[in-house]
């Protein structure tokens, strides 16, 4: 991962999430923290991971690139996205905020890699395959107990391609690490 966040620019992005939320579900504008030239420059691939009180999955969204976007705008829209916008989940509830954790994963660059490569854990996954495509954090395999056979599979799956499509020439395997924190 070639950047590096203080332990207060991690604080400025968790509470930028949850105030966007909070500020949301309140109807009210929302109250920042005033970011560091880092985060407002800074263009990464950003995912905001919401869990509930028993740590089951609430939300996940993000975006690959964050070509031309703040970190600290990019963290606030896709906390907004996988709270509101996430096609698994009902709509975030105000009742809920109060017991949600907030995980933000920040993305290094995609390098194209052999299948040999991947180390679960380590490396995120992105599969792809014509006009399909799946993404897996890289903290995905640690939380499933996947070794890299099965992480593969998974990311094909996650792209609506057959769990043995990573074996294929016509497959493209890419991998990344993330930067990842939570509350």
């Amino acid at each position: 991962m070639d950047l590096e966040l203080s332990g207060g620019e991690k604080k400025i992005l968790l509470h930028g999430a949850r105030e966007t939320l909070e500020a949301k579900l309140e109807k009210r504008e929302p109250t920042y923290l005033p970011p560091t030239a880092l985060l407002e420059d800074c263009c990464h691939g950003v995912f905001v991971t919401l869990r509930g009180p028993s740590g089951d999955l609430r939300g996940c969204i993000g975006n690959l690139s964050g070509r031309g976007k703040a970190l600290c705008g990019l963290v606030r829209e896709m906390a907004l996205a996988s709270a509101f916008e996430d096609p698994r989940f009902p709509p975030l509830r105000k009742d809920e905020i109060k017991s949600l954790s907030i995980e933000i994963s920040v993305l290094s660059e995609f390098e194209e890699a052999d299948a040999g490569d991947v180390v679960p854990g380590k490396h995120g996954i992105l599969i792809r395959r014509g006009y399909q495509s799946g993404l897996l954090l890289p903290q995905v395999a640690t939380e499933q107990g996947w070794g890299r056979e099965q992480f593969l599979s998974h990311g094909c799956l996650k792209a609506g391609l057959p769990a043995e499509s990573w074996r294929q020439k016509d497959t493209a395997i890419f991998v990344f690490t993330a930067l990842v924190f939570h509350e």
